[in-house]
């Protein structure tokens, strides 16, 4: 298995380039085109603050923004992705934390911490080279958000183990089922069974049916002892203590705030290649893996 009430932008103001005095603006203007100018392409990826200071300051804003049930959608978009590439950066910055971890608020330092724990442990599972191409996958959204919620709670009860690991071993594998694919191992479906696996503990379900998914998973992790030893259990699902690091970490995010499932919801799929990090847009669809450098010239990130 395995393979974010006031006004937000995605991006943050410039300053405005200099711009040079002109005397006689006619003299200068541009010649006349037959055809206009192509907008140029808005980047993928949110754009964070200067420096690790304001990078943190913005982070507890958006927290607490991601917590607010007055937010419009939009809103809460931009926020989560800005959220998600602040816990990336810091993640992979720790000469940094003397300077961050204290300017998080008090409230919010227990998730601060968990988050980044979590996403060092995922920066520790990539051990191979960077891919030079993108893979064959497609990138959905995931189902509603009270449906996946009432999936990992179905789960819970019938085989008790917490949905909040359900919900973290689901945000692991797939972004919560944003990415569908075969892993290289064969891996299948948005909790990546092994289409072996899931024949012995899918009751007859659809390896790919978010609810047959999670359920077989609830089942699978009990069979293996996850009520007597939760590490036991999350190992069996992927064997790496990393992996069981950044589950655990991400579950403890949800039991100690269930709100925060409103960013993990929202995040976006990242995909590491020789020209950094990219991100696969939901209504990414490639049917074999695609030359990064082709891809990123049309998908400015």
């Amino acid at each position: 298995m395995t393979m974010v009430t006031s006004v937000v932008a995605c991006t943050h103001p410039r300053p405005p380039t200099e711009q040079p005095t002109v005397v006689n603006p006619a003299a200068t203007a541009p010649p006349v085109r037959s055809q206009p100018l192509p907008a140029p392409a808005a980047p993928a990826q949110p754009r964070l603050a200067a420096g690790p200071a304001q990078i943190a300051d913005e982070l507890v804003a958006d927290e607490r923004l991601l917590r607010d049930v007055r937010a419009p959608e939009h809103v809460l978009r931009c926020v989560a992705r800005r959220q998600q590439m602040a816990y990336r950066t810091i993640g992979r910055h720790p000469e940094w934390d003397a300077i961050v971890r204290p300017r998080i608020a008090a409230e919010l330092v227990a998730v601060y911490d968990l988050n980044i724990t979590a996403r060092r442990h995922l920066d520790a599972l990539l051990t191979t080279e960077a891919n030079s191409t993108l893979p064959a996958w497609r990138i959905i959204p995931p189902a509603p958000a009270e449906e996946l919620l009432g999936h990992y709670r179905e789960a819970e009860a019938a085989s008790g183990v917490g949905w909040n690991y359900l919900a973290a071993v689901n945000l692991v594998e797939t972004r919560l089922g944003s990415i569908t694919g075969t892993s290289s191992a064969g891996a299948q479906g948005p909790m990546q069974f092994l289409p072996s696996t899931f024949a012995e503990h899918g009751a007859g379900g659809d390896i790919e049916d978010p609810r047959d998914a999670i359920l077989a998973a609830g089942r699978y992790l009990a069979a293996n002892g996850f009520v007597g030893d939760p590490d036991h259990a999350l190992f069996r699902y992927n064997n790496s203590d990393d992996y069981v690091a950044a589950v655990r970490a991400y579950a403890a995010v949800l039991a100690a705030d269930p709100r925060a499932f409103a960013g993990f919801y929202r995040w976006e799929v990242y995909y590491r290649t020789t020209a950094g990090d990219v991100v696969l847009p939901v209504g990414y669809e490639r049917l074999s893996p695609v030359p990064v450098d082709e891809y990123v010239a049309a998908h400015p990130q």
